[in-house]
Formats: C-alpha cells, structure tokens, sequence
C-alpha cells in the first residue's frame, strides 16, 4: 500500500475508478479509520485462525467469533469504529485463552498491508480467497441463528484463512479459492435446509407493493429469523410489517406469510434506499447489510441489529437466550403513524407487483411438466440472470436482456439484481411463469438444484443444458456465489457490469482458460451468442 493512501479496499464492484477507495472514505461511505480498523479484525481473524491450528483445537466461541469477524467486514454491514474494535479485542482474547490452554504461544496476527502490498497475482488470488470467506460468512451466520452449524466448514473457514498468511504459490491460491466455492455450496445448502426446516418450504406468491394506511416497519436485509421475531412482537399492535430488499422472499414463505400483517414489499433494491426512505413515516430495521448512510431525512427512525452497526443509531442488541426486544422499533412506526391514505408504489418498471417463491422444492414440484415443455420444443432456452445490484448506469442491461429474450425462454433470477426486472409481465408457457424468482443471493443454491435435477433428467452435465448464466455482482456474497459455481465446474458465465478491481490480468487469464468467464457486452450480443 502506498504511504499516503488513507485506506486500501477494492472489495466491491464500485470500488473508486474501479481501481480501489484510498481516500477519506470508500464509495460505500465507510470512513477510512473504520476501514483500517477491518483489516486489524482481519489481521486478528487470521491469527486466531493460526493459533486454533497450532493448538490443534478450537471452540465453539472462536467458531463464532470467526463466522462473526468476517461478516462484519461485507461491503455496507458496519460502520462503527467501536464495534469494529470490540470485536477485534475479543478475538484477541479468545486467542490468547486457546493459546494459553494449549501451552503454546498465540500466534501473531497478519498485517494485512503485507497481502495489499505483494505481487498482484498472489494479492488478487488471497483476495478471491478472502472475499468468498467472507460471503460464505454471512450465510453460515444465518444458518448458526438457527442453530444450525457444520464442523467441516468451520474447519475450511479456519485453514484458508490460516492459508492467507501462509500460503504463495499461485496453484494452491486457486484450489483454495476453489475450496471457497465448495464451502459456500455447503454453507448455502445449510440454510436452505435451515430455513425450511423453520419456516417450510417457499410457494409461488404474488407480493404486493402498495403501502396500506397505518404504522408500518420496513424490514431490510437477508435475516428471516429477525423477521419471525418481528412479526411475533407486531401482532396485535395495529403495526403492519413490508420487507425491503433481499427481504422480499419471506413473503413465500408459509410460516412468515401467515402473520397478516406481513403486508407486502416496500421500494426496490438496496442502492435506491437514500431516495425511497426520505420523509417516510415509518420505522427501518437493518439485519444484515445493504445499508447505507442514513441521510437526516429519515435517521431518526432507521434501527440496526446482529453484526449491524452505524453511529448514532439505535442497535438492538440480542439477549443471552436469543430473543430480542424491537419495542423502540415498533414504538417509533406507531409514533410516525404511517400514511393516512394508501399508497401505491410501483417497481422499476412500473409494475404494482412481483411474485417470488419458486426455489427448488416449487420448481422441481413441477419438473416433469419442465421437461416435456423442453422435449416439445415449447422452451428452447434457460437464463439464470442474477446477482447484486448496484448504482450504475450500466446495471440497465440486465433489465434489456431480460426484455429481449425471446418468449420460448425461462428466466430464473435471485438476489437484488432482480428489481431490475421482477416487475416485469413475461407471461407464461403452458402455465410456468416465464419469470422464475428463486430467492435470495444464498438461494444460488436453489439454482443450483435446478439445473442439476435438469441435467440428471436430460442425462447431460449441466455445461450440456440449454442454459445460461449472466451474473450482477457488487459484494462478496456475490463472490462467494460465483466461486461456488466454479466448485462445480459450469462454465461460461458472463459477469457484469465490470469485472472485480481485484481480479489481476493473470488471474483473469487463469479464469477464462479454466472456466469460459467472459465479462458481459450488449444485450444483443450477448444474446445471439448464448442462444446460438
């Protein structure tokens, strides 16, 4: 890292001119500080991660702490200097205590600079690493609060981020990167099973996006368990529920949809929130990332919770036996009292409506139906067009290619880069939808299952199908995603709007010989190439 240079992080895709944030503070609006307080717990992650393998154990609070520490560090999860370094002292001293019991010394934590400053091919492959621990983090996380957990994968979270201080050779980089992807597949999976296991498997639901009149809570981010537990202190007290971005797939399923006041989905995708939630009367409760530096318009009523966190903001805390308290939230939504009239919010497009729920258990519920249409040539072609979405203008041609494709094609989505069209009518074909909404970013597995349940059917591999994959990425659950798609070897996906600041020439090359990765052109390019 050059000396006069504040901060170094080029984590996510509108990283500064598309190089790396040095300044005062990222494009996210992370100040610079509370960015070099992230690569100290990172640094601290690695060391404990180090320590927990030269003591040949580990524990269940340093399992935690790992998951924790590097779910912090996501694009748009925590801005506070002081929950930054509270997390760091207690890594620290979880370390020492695991050192102490092994009779070792603790082992020194990385200096992350040293990775910033190597050669650009190790730099660029510790990050591919680094960024996919960090997104498979976030949904081991959400699997933990369900209780929910997986040995081998913490163990995999351990040794590669040992590996990062460790570790130079190009070749191991990869496979360890690749490992990565394995570990997010599994991860994925964990929570998927964890979810419906909680809150039964997602059905094809049309969600509203009118605001009904009275108090309401937006609810943001990926978390269904703070979602439950929500709607279980909302009943009965006249507050209406709306999720907000990668919340929206809760509405499908049966065990949160029966609260009735879970009303619909307010906005569209994370990047709009500073526009849409000026003025409102309502309360905002943030419980994974996607957040943005509330502006004075509405921050009086935005809340945080889990590893969530920006100054002067109320955060509700989780007590020891796992329950929270949203009273000042809902307190908050009935003080504003919400709009005296409904209000009619449209989508990107215009569109009063959007329908999601067709994850894997839907979709192969009616495979057979799939397969005939395929055999009878009444669909020619699958797009599994997903991702993030971001800022830019260039993210538009997500919502032209889907426009384009031609009405004998399926398209199956996930994550937020679908505001980008999920509002669109695409119609139907012999009764499937056209437009297949499987879920959230971590719902890649959904995907996944898909496509395998496809191929099996067909007696192909996947890279065999009349499939295609056009990716939107902008944090590292994106990446962590993508990575896991490697894993399983499918190939030839075109990733959008630019390709990662991270990912060096050399490592690119790498990627396109292996794998066919190939950033996005135009639509119609892209197009006649995929359904050549």
């Amino acid at each position: 890292m050059i000396m006069d240079q504040k901060m170094f992080c080029y984590q996510c895709e509108q990283t500064a001119r598309g190089v790396a944030c040095t300044g005062n503070a990222g494009v996210c609006g992370k100040p610079f500080d509370v960015a070099l307080d992230q690569d100290e717990l990172t640094g601290a992650l690695v060391g404990l991660a180090r320590t927990c393998l030269a003591a040949g154990t580990r524990s269940s609070h340093a399992d935690e702490l790992v998951i924790r520490g590097l779910f912090t560090c996501i694009t748009n999860v925590n801005f506070s200097r002081e929950a930054v370094r509270a997390l760091t002292d207690e890594l620290r001293a979880e370390k020492e205590r695991l050192a102490a019991r092994a009779g070792i010394d603790p082992v020194e934590d990385l200096l992350l600079g040293q990775v910033w400053a190597d050669d650009e091919n190790t730099r660029s492959l510790k990050s591919l690493v680094l960024f996919g621990l960090r997104g498979a983090a976030a949904y081991a996380y959400h699997a933990r609060m369900l209780g929910s957990v997986s040995d081998e994968a913490q163990q995999t979270f351990v040794r590669a981020l040992a590996a990062l201080a460790t570790e130079s050779d190009g070749a191991a980089l990869l496979d360890l990167a690749l490992e990565v992807g394995k570990l997010s597949h599994d991860v994925m999976g964990l929570l998927d099973a964890a979810n419906t296991g909680a809150y039964g498997n997602p059905e094809p639901t049309e969600v509203s996006l009118k605001v009904e009149r009275g108090p309401f809570v937006v609810i943001s981010g990926h978390d269904l368990r703070d979602l439950k537990l929500l709607l279980e202190q909302t009943e009965g007290t006249g507050v209406n529920v709306y999720t907000h971005g990668e919340m929206l797939p809760a509405n499908a399923y049966p065990g949160l949809k029966r609260y009735p006041q879970l009303k619909g989905n307010f906005g569209t995708a994370w990047q709009n929130q500073q526009r849409e939630f000026a003025n409102v009367p309502a309360a905002f409760l943030f419980t994974t990332n996607c957040l943005m530096p509330p502006r004075p318009s509405y921050a009086d009523r935005v809340f945080t919770t889990e590893v969530v966190s920006y100054p002067e903001l109320v955060h509700v805390p989780q007590a020891t036996d796992g329950t929270k308290d949203f009273t000042p939230v809902i307190e908050k939504a009935r003080e504003l009292g919400g709009y005296d009239h409904d209000v009619q919010l449209t989508g990107i497009n215009g569109g009063t409506t959007v329908t999601t729920g067709f994850a894997h258990g839907t979709v192969l519920s009616i495979a057979d139906k799939v397969i005939d249409a395929v055999r009878a040539g009444k669909i020619r072609h699958f797009f599994l067009v997903g991702g993030c979405d971001g800022a830019k203008p260039g993210r538009t041609y997500y919502t032209e290619l889907v426009k384009r494709i031609p009405d004998d094609c399926v398209v199956l989505t996930l994550a937020c880069g679908k505001y980008r069209f999920n509002d669109l009518d695409l119609g139907d074909i012999d009764g499937i939808p056209r437009l297949l909404d499987v879920g959230q970013c971590n719902d890649a597995y959904s995907a996944v299952e898909i496509a395998l349940a496809l191929a099996k059917a067909f007696d192909c591999s996947v890279n065999e199908l009349p499939l295609s994959i056009v990716l939107s990425w902008y944090e590292q659950k994106a990446v962590a995603d993508l990575l896991a798609l490697l894993y399983l070897g499918i190939t030839d996906i075109k990733l959008g709007p630019t390709l990662p600041a991270f990912v060096s020439p050399g490592v690119l090359g790498t990627l396109v010989e292996k794998f066919g990765l190939a950033p996005i052109a135009t639509p119609e390019e892209d197009l006649a190439q995929m359904l050549a």
